[in-house]
């Protein structure tokens, strides 16, 4: 069913500036999905949202919030193309404008889901890096899902402190979730009475739509039995429930956005990077590998899991995050793989290696039930289950020695989020937390290898991948000059 609104939603889109490597972009028609507090239901709302769309014909675009990995897998599953992260602690407010008019330049929509609590950020005394200081950074006008089990006029209180705590909130609407039939219409008429926010909608309790979560999160949506049809099922619901005509004429009420474009260096050939992508490493940030191929990259998937060995004619290999304790047993099962990787990188392959990558390097590794199986054997240690989130949260990181990546003092921007941890955490880095006066080393780095439990944001510092591609180069040279 096409929306009444979807030409409309394009004629938006066609004023678009097409050159975004200047600095401003059209009027590109937007909004974020943000919540009161986690467990709120933005997530399910935001899928259901962006399916309806779909469903209409509308071209969409997402964004998360935030250094989330499993959410934008949702959203990727759903529009088809795949779905980015937009986070204010990596990279100022131009880079942030331009990252995103560079995806939604020419999508008929974009939808950002929030993360945490609208306001919640580095901690009680900032709003860096939470849902509201996006909203603010790209002019996004704002719908609040609120969770309104058990309570009936109380939600107005609610409401109106999120709405009236910043007069730049940027809060215009409101979703009611796990609100009753019954009570919706009153309670949409007294909130729009009292508060200046328009109600658009509320969620019934779908009890067989609720994603399930396990240690890092969601399951991925793979994971999910029947996952397409039950979400097409809510958008069928939100159809009925969800004022979504009014969420697209408030998508298009948006001023342009000006920015400036970061430079990026290009480095002068074209090295291959052997990338593992499967079910066990599937945590990379769209941008990184974006980044990489601007900056002169070809880009090859590989799966540790099934392939016997690396693809032939690499440069550098990208080792990822993702659950490679839930495939322990097939991973080493994988024998002439890790032998491959082993080999490859002693004999001076450039690798970059992150959280379940960096596991999967080690000697030996723990899977959920705390049994070891050999690994790939470049990282003599063992990496262990702990019973709780280690060194969780955002670090930035400083080189402490001149390595592939940085020289001595260089700085970039990470995330760490694992129940895992290591004998063998390295010493290259030094990471430290930007809300307290917290460090510990971290990193195995020198001149071909950076492999740590960190997450890197590569816009946070583009000399990272460039000083990776550059030193592949170097290898690619050396390798042929024997």
């Amino acid at each position: 069913m096409k929306s009444k609104n979807a030409e409309k939603s394009r004629e938006y889109a066609e004023d678009l500036t097409p050159d975004i490597n200047g600095e401003k972009a059209g009027s590109l028609p937007r909004v974020m999905i943000a919540a009161a507090s986690s467990g709120s239901g933005k997530t399910l709302i935001t899928c259901g949202i962006l399916q309806a769309f779909v469903n209409r014909g509308l071209k969409t675009a997402s964004f998360k919030c935030g250094p989330d990995y499993i959410d934008p897998m949702f959203h990727t599953k759903i529009i088809g193309t795949e779905s980015r992260n937009l986070d204010t602690f990596f990279t100022d407010g131009d880079t942030t404008r331009y990252l995103f008019a560079r995806t939604a330049t020419g999508a008929d929509l974009s939808v950002m889901e929030g993360v945490m609590g609208y306001y919640d950020g580095m901690g009680m005394d900032s709003f860096e890096a939470s849902s509201y200081e996006l909203a603010k950074t790209t002019g996004t006008p704002v719908v609040l899902v609120v969770n309104c089990r058990g309570m009936s006029r109380s939600v107005l209180p609610v409401i109106a402190g999120f709405v009236n705590y910043r007069a730049d909130s940027g809060i215009k609407g409101v979703i009611l979730n796990q609100a009753p039939d019954s009570l919706y219409p009153q309670m949409k008429k007294q909130i729009e009475e009292e508060i200046d926010v328009k109600v658009l909608g509320y969620v019934p309790y779908v009890k067989n739509l609720i994603i399930e979560s396990r240690h890092l999160g969601l399951v991925s949506p793979d994971e999910i039995e029947d996952y397409e049809r039950k979400l097409n099922g809510l958008a069928e619901i939100f159809e009925t429930t969800i004022d979504l005509d009014g969420i697209l004429e408030l998508a298009g009420d948006v001023e342009s956005l000006a920015y400036r474009a970061p430079v990026i260096r290009k480095v002068s050939g074209k090295p291959v990077i052997a990338v593992a992508r499967d079910e066990a490493f599937c945590f990379y940030y769209k941008d990184n590998l974006e980044m990489l191929k601007e900056t002169g990259a070809e880009l090859i998937d590989f799966s540790p899991l099934r392939d016997e060995q690396l693809p032939e004619g690499i440069d550098g290999l990208l080792l990822g995050g993702g659950y490679p304790e839930l495939f322990a047993s097939g991973l080493s099962g994988n024998g002439s793989m890790r032998e491959s990787i082993r080999d490859a990188i002693a004999g001076g392959l450039p690798c970059m290696a992150e959280c379940g990558g960096f596991m999967y390097l080690h000697d030996t590794m723990e899977d959920m039930e705390g049994r070891q199986f050999p690994m790939a054997g470049v990282i003599k240690g063992t990496a262990y289950r702990t019973s709780r989130l280690k060194r969780f949260g955002y670090i930035r990181l400083r080189s402490n020695r001149d390595q592939m990546v940085l020289d001595k003092g260089g700085m970039a921007a990470g995330h760490e989020f694992h129940y895992f941890d290591s004998t063998s955490n390295g010493d290259s880095f030094t990471a430290m937390k930007p809300d307290r006066d917290k460090s510990w080393d971290c990193i195995h780095g020198d001149a071909d290898l950076a492999a740590g439990f960190p997450h890197l944001y590569y816009y946070s510092n583009p000399d990272v991948p460039f000083r990776f591609l550059q030193r592949c180069l170097e290898a690619r040279n050396t390798r042929r000059e024997k």
